[in-house]
């Protein structure tokens, strides 16, 4: 029994990879092929396509990507043609997932899409798509999966896979000692995404943050890169923030840094929801293109941008996004925080409400592999 996998990016990797492996365990006779990322390989799954070619965030940023991008598409199109697999889990990445499951349609193979795209926040359109093409919808936010049910989408919330793993490896004083952290002054952690692009927006504006944090109190800071980083995009391509101020580099040690931190200045995305899984006090930030935002923006209909904020209904941690990311305004907000430990422990009790919201009794991988096995084990006896 062939499955296609496909992700575009480092998260919904790590969260295919995970409904893979409770397949595998339902399913032992299984063969997955895709796209693949690190996590993927590591759970059995072949490559057909490339998907480092695939993250990438931004309307106008991703211009200069389409010929990489296409081409995936063709390949990852062409072998599900060859394989004619039973089933395709796609995840995340709907700008490209949706095109490929409408390919997958016509073929006769029915479509799992892990990780709801954000309709309910702005191109409703592809509510369309989504009805049309996806036999289920496995959402992993609350609030998800009734939208999708009133517009007509076979839609399943499962819980958010990161509920039940977010956690430190490491004791906070075995941290320190680690990375030679001094115990007597605040540690700011800097997480400034995991896409080279985003990554590469975000430093110029954490390095100016960082610099106004130094001139007004003393603070260790603590980069905290994506394991790979460094292999990826070079060892020069973070050294301008390491020059600045007293910044340490960790690498595949996020967790830690922001479970440990007094304060985590985190890009809107993934890692803010890890940083409120582990409770960590936090500024939200996030830059895209000018043009992509003065395009998109007025199709927003979110009060918030972060997800963080969304599940909770209220601002918990202050957003600064786009004209707002700026060095100044980051580095006002860090500031206002480490001085106040009642305005870091409000923050604190909200973000355990977000992580009780989003925890579920059922492992969210074995809840959307086992609606995976179900409908195959019909489609085999039928």
């Amino acid at each position: 029994m062939k499955i296609l996998v496909s992700a575009g990016e480092p998260s919904g990797d790590r969260y295919a990879a995970g409904v893979v492996r409770a397949l595998a365990r339902l399913l032992p006779q299984a063969d997955f092929f895709g796209c693949p990322g690190s996590e993927m390989r590591a759970a059995g799954v072949r490559a057909a396509a490339d998907q480092s070619a695939l993250s990438v965030v931004g309307l106008v940023e991703v211009l200069g990507h389409i010929p990489a991008i296409w081409r995936e598409f063709r390949r990852l199109a062409a072998a599900a043609r060859a394989e004619r697999p039973a089933a395709a889990l796609l995840t995340d990445s709907a700008a490209f997932h949706l095109r490929l499951a409408a390919r997958l349609r016509a073929l006769g193979i029915p479509v799992f899409h892990l990780v709801a795209p954000q309709a309910w926040a702005w191109r409703e359109g592809r509510v369309r798509q989504l009805r049309r093409n996806v036999t289920e919808l496995h959402c992993i936010f609350p609030f998800e999966e009734d939208f999708f049910r009133s517009r007509g989408v076979n839609a399943h919330y499962i819980g958010h896979p990161l509920a039940r793993v977010v956690r430190p490896s490491q004791e906070r004083n075995a941290f320190f000692s680690r990375h030679r952290i001094p115990a007597g002054r605040p540690l700011v952690t800097l997480c400034p995404g995991s896409r080279r692009g985003e990554i590469a927006r975000h430093l110029p504006v954490l390095r100016g943050a960082v610099e106004r944090i130094s001139s007004a109190r003393a603070c260790t800071f603590l980069l905290a890169a994506p394991a790979g980083s460094e292999e990826r995009f070079g060892h020069a391509f973070f050294e301008p923030i390491c020059g600045a101020g007293d910044v340490r580099y960790c690498e595949g040690e996020t967790w830690d840094a922001m479970a440990h931190a007094d304060l985590t200045l985190a890009a809107s995305g993934t890692v803010a929801t890890e940083a409120a899984l582990l409770g960590s006090p936090m500024v939200i930030f996030y830059r895209v293109h000018p043009l992509t935002w003065r395009i998109g923006r007025p199709f927003v209909r979110v009060p918030f941008f972060s997800i963080v904020n969304l599940v909770a209904g209220r601002e918990i941690a202050p957003e600064l996004i786009q004209h707002r990311c700026n060095p100044a305004a980051l580095a006002a907000e860090a500031l206002r925080l480490l001085a106040s430990e009642e305005a870091r422990r409000r923050m604190r009790a909200g973000l355990g409400r977000v992580r009780a919201a989003l925890a579920t009794l059922r492992d969210p991988y074995e809840v959307s592999a086992a609606r995976i096995a179900a409908f195959l084990n019909r489609e085999v006896s039928a």
